[in-house]
């Protein structure tokens, strides 16, 4: 062991995550029930008062420390930028996009809007919380998978912040 120390996720960084699995998650039943994107986010925000939901305690526990405003941008603007998110993924993959693990999908749309549209965010941060997310929420190699897209997305569209990385 190099004697290094990990340090705790702060509050902000422990609420931004909270909401990228939230905004997998509904990205993941926009495309399975074809509901519209507020739908989705009513149907989230409601079930806070749902006691009768069978997770509900854990559901709780990260609603409570979302930053439910990145919850929203990230749902609706993944949404809103589909066919871009798709056509910046889609050279990348090994297979159709209609192929891929729905999970997987909306984690890789989710980390071509970090990637493409919100450039304070740094990208190994992204790949990083795209792969954790994968770990969580996908199939048991899913987290390589996305891992791999990711880093290549991020060469295309960050390559100065790549390059300036690697030096």
């Amino acid at each position: 062991m190099s004697g290094e120390r990990v340090r705790a996720p702060s509050k902000s960084q422990l609420a931004r995550r909270a909401a990228r699995e939230l905004a997998v998650q509904g990205l993941y039943q926009w495309q399975m029930t074809g509901k519209s994107i507020s739908a989705v986010e009513a149907e989230f925000r409601s079930q806070l008062a749902d006691d009768d939901l069978e997770d509900h305690e854990n559901w709780l526990k990260v609603m409570e420390i979302a930053d439910l405003a990145l919850f929203h941008e990230l749902l609706h603007n993944v949404a809103r930028f589909k066919a871009d998110l798709d056509a910046s993924i889609s050279p990348l993959l090994d297979r159709k996009l209609e192929e891929l693990d729905p999970i997987e999908l909306s984690i890789l749309r989710l980390g071509a809007y970090e990637l493409s549209r919100r450039l304070e965010v740094p990208y190994r941060v992204v790949i990083n919380e795209g792969v954790e997310l994968a770990k969580s929420f996908g199939s048991t190699d899913g987290h390589k998978y996305v891992n791999g897209i990711l880093d290549k997305l991020a060469g295309r569209l960050r390559s100065a912040e790549v390059a300036a990385r690697r030096r």
